[in-house]
């Protein structure tokens, strides 16, 4: 299957099972700000390229939408990401609603919360968010050494490469390999959470550090601005439809939107759906 076809399946997934209509005067969909003229009239443009029809779409109640979201992406993750595993082998693992705790680079976290629930002044020091539950994680299967063998005998025993977490003989644990938060819309609240994670995953890891993205379907540049400008935390934010936002944009000559547009994407720190499954092969 073609990437354009995968990548239309998880449009119309999102267009039947999460985009409802709010009411209102002007009605808007549930995406864009009810206050914001320019947010509405974006939603409206992406959703017509993706031939969005009120008569075909199933209006899920408002509160399921954030976790159909994440289950939606996340299969369309695992459909895309499979298909590239001869440039990124592994035996990858796909969840959504895993604490890192469950991972190597953070099993560590566990063994604190345990101390923390019988030692209050522990507990203070440490504080009460370190342990994070990602919205989705991809994860890799440690290898037993026959895979490690198999087109040569390269390892036998356990006396050499004896800590290395991808052999499963000494650990068995997953190793993170992504952190995906998946944000439906962007407040300011909603950048900073996003931005406390990150930062959360790559001070408090014990080796290598998984990517760590964004995806989201915001449909104003200025608020995925928020969130996706500068470095240092979060690898990048993915938007669901960008090629679609950007023909929005374009077509509705809204001149500030689309400059700040044009900055985020040739600063390398916004990147279509399509994007991703490959900037996670590397």
């Amino acid at each position: 299957m073609l990437l354009a076809d995968l990548r239309a399946k998880y449009h119309q997934r999102i267009c039947g099972y999460i985009v409802r209509i709010q009411a209102g005067n002007p009605s808007y969909p549930n995406f864009a700000d009810k206050t914001n003229k320019a947010s509405r009239e974006i939603a409206w443009h992406i959703l017509g390229q993706m031939g969005y029809s009120q008569t075909n779409a199933h209006h899920l109640p408002g509160q399921t939408t954030g976790g159909r979201f994440e289950e939606i992406t996340k299969e369309y993750l695992e459909d895309s990401f499979e298909r590239l595993k001869h440039i990124r082998p592994g035996n990858w693992q796909y969840k959504t609603g895993s604490s890192i705790s469950e991972f190597d680079q953070y099993e560590h976290l566990a063994r604190l919360k345990t101390l923390s629930e019988t030692n209050s002044d522990i507990a203070n020091i440490i504080g009460s968010e370190y342990i994070i539950t990602p919205d989705i994680v991809i994860a890799r299967t440690p290898l037993d050494d026959k895979e490690i063998n198999l087109e040569e005998t390269f390892i036998e025993g356990t006396s050499l490469a004896s800590l290395t977490p991808l052999r499963a003989v000494n650990a068995g644990r997953f190793t993170l390999h992504a952190s995906i938060s998946c944000k439906w819309t962007l407040r300011s609240d909603r950048s900073q959470n996003a931005r406390s994670e990150a930062l959360n995953l790559i001070r408090q890891r014990k080796g290598k550090s998984p990517h760590i993205v964004v995806v989201v379907a915001e449909p104003l540049p200025t608020r995925i601005a928020s969130l996706a400008l500068g470095t240092g935390d979060i690898d990048c934010v993915y938007h669901f439809a960008l090629h679609e936002l950007q023909r929005a944009v374009v077509e509705l000559g809204n001149e500030d939107q689309l400059d700040l547009l044009q900055i985020l994407i040739e600063g390398r720190r916004l990147r279509d759906i399509s994007d991703l499954p490959f900037d996670l092969a590397v």
